[in-house]
Order: structure tokens, then sequence, then C-alpha cells
């Protein structure tokens, strides 16, 4: 399912930022005060990747101060099945001290940052299965909804790797209280749709074939709002929001990720 027109529709639609610069893996669609910007690497699940990360920085750093809505979706069958191990790889390989992990850690708190002070009401669209990065994306949104067929998993401890990208911990912990985010991080456990309603990840969970219904009811009426009120609002929520996740060490996420994943990469 995609959430946007399949591709010959976009003729003559804006599909690059006002920086003229191409998007290499987003689709954008912009009508009038709502902007939709859709993950568009379904073939690899929508993997988030370092150009990944420069799209979604450029398109909304470039974002019109009309803008009054943001959707962030996902084409194909799955939302985002997190970072790609691929990449993070390539980065130990070509600088074992982990110069390219932290450059792209830092990338993706930025993203998640933007999206969570946007002025814009930011609203996560959720298919299939949002992983690791994937569910980082979609926490940084203001509102989330979800298929009832979608799926939930945080594999990083697995995978030898912290549960630090993109302030996801501290924003999940938030949401969700600490006691049951202790539970899916260290079990690293599959859990659906209606247990992350349960916990806060989700404020909505619709049939797969609702999912555009459900966020344009939550769009329209927040179209209506005068546009200083909410944007004043919103910048209240973010301040209150951020003041409640007592000593915030997500600036510390690109570190932690570099420094656990160079000492398993060390040779001997």
């Amino acid at each position: 399912m995609n959430a946007l027109p399949p591709a010959e529709q976009f003729a003559g639609l804006p599909a690059a930022p006002p920086s003229g610069r191409t998007l290499r893996t987003l689709r954008t669609l912009r009508q009038g005060p709502l902007l939709t910007v859709e993950l568009n690497v379904p073939e690899q699940g929508n993997a988030v990747t370092d150009a990944m990360l420069d799209d979604l920085l450029t398109v909304l750093d470039d974002q019109d101060p009309s803008v009054r809505v943001l959707v962030l979706a996902g084409a194909g069958d799955d939302f985002c099945l997190g970072g790609d191990r691929g990449e993070f790889a390539e980065h130990l390989a070509l600088d074992p001290t982990g110069g390219g992990i932290r450059a792209s850690g830092t990338r993706a708190r930025r993203v998640c940052e933007a999206l969570t002070a946007n002025p814009a009401v930011t609203i996560a669209r959720v298919q299939g299965r949002a992983i690791g990065a994937g569910l980082a994306l979609a926490l940084a949104c203001d509102l989330r909804v979800g298929a009832g067929t979608a799926t939930f998993r945080l594999p990083e401890l697995a995978l030898g790797l912290p549960t630090a990208w993109g302030g996801l911990l501290p924003r999940l912990i938030s949401e969700a209280g600490a006691a049951r985010v202790r539970d899916i991080v260290l079990t690293g456990r599959v859990f659906d749709a209606h247990e992350a309603h349960s916990l806060s990840i989700l404020q909505k969970v619709v049939p797969g074939d609702a999912l555009d219904a459900a966020v344009t009811a939550w769009a329209k009426p927040v179209l209506r709002r005068p546009a200083p009120a909410l944007r004043v609002t919103k910048a209240l929520l973010h301040s209150l929001t951020a003041s409640t996740r007592l000593a915030d060490a997500s600036v510390l996420d690109p570190e932690l990720m570099a420094a656990v994943l160079t000492q398993q990469h060390r040779p001997g």
C-alpha cells in the first residue's frame, strides 16, 4: 500500500524541496498547507541510510512556514526496517575509529529533533514493520496511526548495538514508561499494533485500508487552526515534553554507537 499516488501521477507536482536538491530516497507531495513526505526505497524496506537522512534534513530545513501538517509515510509493504547495517560496516571499514558512525548518528539526532520540534503538526502513518530507526522516526512525530497488522521491534541489543539512535530511548521512556520500555528493549521481541497502542507508541490503530482516512481525520481540524496559535502551542508542547525527559542523554547517542561498534570490530 502506498501513501502517495503512483509516480506517474506526480507529473507537474514539486518533487524536490525549494533548494532544488534532488531527493534520492523520498517522495514529497505538497497540497496547500499539508506536506506528505514518503520514505521511498521500498525494495530495501525503506531502510535508513545517510542518503535518506540527508534527504530528510533537506526537506525539513527547507520546509515552508505555511505548512501546518506534515505526514511521514513509507512506500511499499513496510514503514521502515531500520538502519542499514551494511552502511555501518562500510563506515567502520573506512574509519575504524568510528568517525563515520558518529557523523551518521548526529544526522539521525538532527532529523528526529527536526520532526519533534517541527512547527507543523507531524503525523506518522505506519504500515507493515517499523523496526529500530523506523520506530524512532515514527516516535518523533506528534501523532501516530498504525494499521492493525503493523508490527514493531527494537532488535539493537541482539545485533550488538546500543539503543542509541536519534534520541529514541528518552522519547520512548517518556511516552511508554521505563518499566515497559525495559521489556521491549532488553528482549527485542516483536510487538503488535494493539500493544503499541497500549504503550502510547500509537495513538490510533485502524484497518490498513483506513490509514489515509485516519490521517485525514487528524489533519482536517488542525488545518483550520489559526497559524500563530498552532505554532505557539506546538512550541509549548515540545518544550514541556522535553522537560519531562530528565537527563536526556540523546546528545551522546552518536558517541555511544561509535564506541560500541569500534570496540566490537577491533582486531584481536
